[in-house]
């Protein structure tokens, strides 16, 4: 990898690690409604990358359901999970999707599990399940159920975009943006009360979080990635993304004043393992003579 798109890379794990953490103190320290607080992000997502909207990306349906999945599914669960638990908690949890998605691609797309992916899903379960752990027994929180559901929704939106070809990641954010404003602001409006005074009582830091979190998160993280996407192998940038966790438990401790025992460590530590073995398992071979066939 270059060395100008590593440092990218760098930029745009950092940018998320903050993000996680920022989110936090949103709806947990500022009290803004979590569902307000995704909706506010997609309108300025959708404002931000109109001109791509059009012409929709077919099939139609499947561009909503991923749109739902990944974005208001994915973000609603995730910041009703973090007016609870810790950005620290939620970084490790929130690992568990790389299983998650595994296992919903042997269902759906007919992948086999090989003993590697197995051991890796294994790990991962193993380090989550130590971070939840008390003398008593599991301890998962409310909130870090939502970070599992958000994991959830994250992956099964991820296997449904593998069957969408030729998709721009601007027109994939745009429609993303726009399947996910409209119930997030319904469902805002139903069940949360107060939106606008609390935005109101923050004032601009609230409004900088915004932008930051649609235009830098968003619009210009993501849209970086996938371009590395389109540039590197999954199985070199898969690893390299755990550097999102390990800044979203650095800003943790820094800004929230989030607690790393040795439990949680060693808990961090088995589950970015078991990630890393699913990241780096062995290309199949008819992969690789397929290159070699065209090299």
């Amino acid at each position: 990898m270059k060395i100008r798109d590593f440092l990218l890379l760098v930029f745009v794990c950092l940018v998320w690690g903050y993000s996680n953490v920022l989110s936090k103190i949103v709806v947990g320290n500022w009290a803004v409604p979590p569902l307000f607080f995704a909706a506010v992000r997609f309108a300025v997502v959708i404002a931000a990358t109109l001109p791509w909207l059009l012409p929709m990306p077919r099939p139609r349906w499947r561009i909503v359901i991923i749109g739902l999945l990944m974005g208001a599914g994915n973000f609603a669960l995730l910041f009703v999970g973090l007016q609870t638990a810790s950005p620290s908690a939620a970084a490790v949890v929130i690992q568990i999707g790389v299983p998650f998605t595994t296992l919903l691609s042997v269902v759906m797309l007919g992948e086999r599990i090989h003993w590697r992916r197995g051991l890796g899903i294994a790990l991962t379960l193993a380090g989550v399940v130590l971070v939840v752990w008390n003398p008593e027994g599991l301890d998962l929180s409310a909130g870090l159920w939502f970070v599992v559901a958000a994991a959830f929704t994250g992956s099964l939106g991820a296997v449904l975009m593998k069957q969408v070809e030729d998709v721009s990641p601007l027109r994939f954010q745009a429609w993303v943006g726009l399947v996910s404003f409209v119930p997030l602001t319904l469902a805002s409006a139903l069940f949360e009360t107060g939106q606008w005074a609390s935005a109101a009582a923050v004032g601009w830091p609230f409004v900088a979080a915004v932008l930051f979190a649609a235009l830098v998160v968003s619009v210009l993280g993501h849209t970086s990635y996938y371009g590395l996407i389109r540039k590197y192998e999954a199985n070199l940038l898969a690893p390299l993304t755990l550097m999102t966790p390990l800044f979203t438990i650095a800003f943790g401790v820094a800004l929230t004043g989030d607690r790393v025992d040795a439990r949680m460590a060693a808990g961090a530590l088995l589950a970015l393992a078991g990630v890393l073995v699913v990241a780096l398992r062995s290309r199949p071979k008819s992969a690789l003579l397929a290159e070699r066939e065209q090299a």
